[in-house]
């Protein structure tokens, strides 16, 4: 099993998994050509994907999942909740939602793991300020991939889902004295750092110190703020719980997100 990010930040969310010929696509905040040549990148087309999962609808994440969708063919695993955010609906009518006219859309129990072909996926929910937010568990039946981002806070099942896993993508979104010095309005920044907003670089560390890591291969840092972070301070808290070099430790990019990683 291998993992990639097509790009990670506030401007745009994907991540790509294959095991065998089975390739999924977590996520889809660009835009269809952006989305394509971003793939093209990773040596994928768009028709080699297997189908699209949704973490939450938030346009960093969902923005540009009903339009690849669409144009090729992709079935689409959300909860229900993801779902309904998305619909138009007005007192009286029922009026044409995101995903209208997609014939594959499934929707998902936030704790029932489900297979798309070759891959398995265990889906758990998140404190995060969505309708029915989830991130997901990959495994190929012998090894792990775990993400967690856009969560403003830990729970002990998170943890427990987290746990032993063989590579984890783990959101590292602000420095809190960045945040709490720099010039977003003060509703903002509550939001950011809240219970229910994003975690920040000492809360990831927090996190992955209390995890079972001794099979884990991959950790990326992702989802960083372009103001309120810096790649070298989520790598420092990272890299301190595990005493490793800080070279081990990855961050996914806003415009590169980061190259295929292999978990042996």
């Amino acid at each position: 099993m291998k993992f990639a990010s097509l790009g990670s930040g506030s401007e745009g969310n994907a991540l790509l998994v294959a095991a065998g010929r089975t390739r999924v696509l977590m996520d889809c905040g660009f835009g269809l050509q952006d989305t394509l040549s971003r793939l093209a990148r990773l040596g994928v087309s768009a028709d080699q994907l297997t189908g699209v999962v949704v973490t939450h609808e938030h346009g960093d994440h969902i923005g540009g999942v009903a339009r690849l969708a669409r144009k090729f063919n992709l079935p689409v695993w959300l909860t229900h909740g993801t779902l309904r955010s998305t619909e138009n609906i007005c007192p009286g009518t029922r009026q044409p939602g995101t995903f209208a006219g997609i014939a594959g859309l499934h929707e998902i129990d936030p704790h029932q793991a489900f297979a798309i072909d070759e891959i398995e996926i265990i889906p758990y929910p998140v404190p995060h300020d969505a309708a029915e937010p989830v991130q997901f568990v990959f495994s190929d039946g012998a090894r792990r991939l775990g993400v967690l981002t856009d969560t403003g806070c830990s729970t002990a099942y998170i943890e427990e889902t987290l746990s032993g896993c063989h590579a984890l993508v783990l959101e590292c979104n602000h420095d809190s004295g960045m945040l709490m010095g720099g010039d977003y309005p003060y509703s903002l920044k509550q939001r950011v750092g809240g219970r229910f907003g994003h975690l920040n670089n000492q809360d990831a560390a927090g996190i992955l110190s209390r995890l079972d890591v001794s099979r884990l291969q991959h950790l990326v840092a992702a989802h960083l703020s372009r103001k309120n972070n810096t790649a070298s301070l989520a790598v420092q808290a990272l890299s301190g719980v595990l005493n490793c070099e800080a070279d081990w430790v990855g961050v996914a990019t806003q415009e590169e997100g980061f190259a295929w990683r292999e978990i042996s």
